[in-house]
C-alpha cells in the first residue's frame, strides 16, 4: 500500500545541479530503507544512493561520491537527492524505491523521472 512518487527531473547543462524529491504515502512507518536507482538506455539499472531508517545510514555509488547527497525526513515521508556538478554520464531515468517490513528487497517502486545533462 506504500507508494512513492518522484519529481524534480529535467534538462540541465553540464556542471549544473538538480534536486530530486521522492514523496512516500500510505503506511510509511513500515519503510526501513529508500534508494535512488538510475538506468540509462542500453545499460543495466544501478543503485545510486540509499538511506535507512531508523539509523540514517547512507551509501553511494562510486560514480557519484562527492557530488550527490541523499537526505531524508525523520518521518518516512520524503527523501531527496541533491545532485551537483552533473555530467553527461549522469543522464538516465532516476527511480525512487522503498523497502518495507517484512521484505528484504526493494518492493515499492516509483514511475521514474528523466534527468538529461547536456554538454
Amino acid at each position: 500500500q506504500v507508494r512513492v512518487v518522484e519529481s524534480g527531473g529535467g534538462l540541465v547543462q553540464a556542471g549544473g545541479s538538480l534536486r530530486l524529491s521522492c514523496a512516500a504515502s500510505g503506511p510509511t512507518f513500515s519503510i526501513n530503507a529508500m534508494s535512488w536507482f538510475r538506468q540509462a538506455p542500453g545499460k543495466e539499472r544501478e543503485s545510486v544512493a540509499s538511506i535507512t531508517w531508523p539509523g540514517g545510514n547512507t551509501d553511494y555509488a562510486d560514480a557519484v561520491k562527492g557530488r550527490f547527497t541523499i537526505s531524508r525526513e525523520n518521518a518516512r515521508n520524503m527523501v531527496y537527492l541533491q545532485m551537483l556538478s552533473l555530467e553527461p554520464g549522469d543522464t538516465a531515468v532516476y527511480t525512487c524505491a522503498a523497502r518495507t517490513r517484512p521484505y528484504g528487497v526493494y518492493n515499492v517502486w516509483g514511475q521514474g523521472t528523466q534527468v538529461t545533462v547536456s554538454s
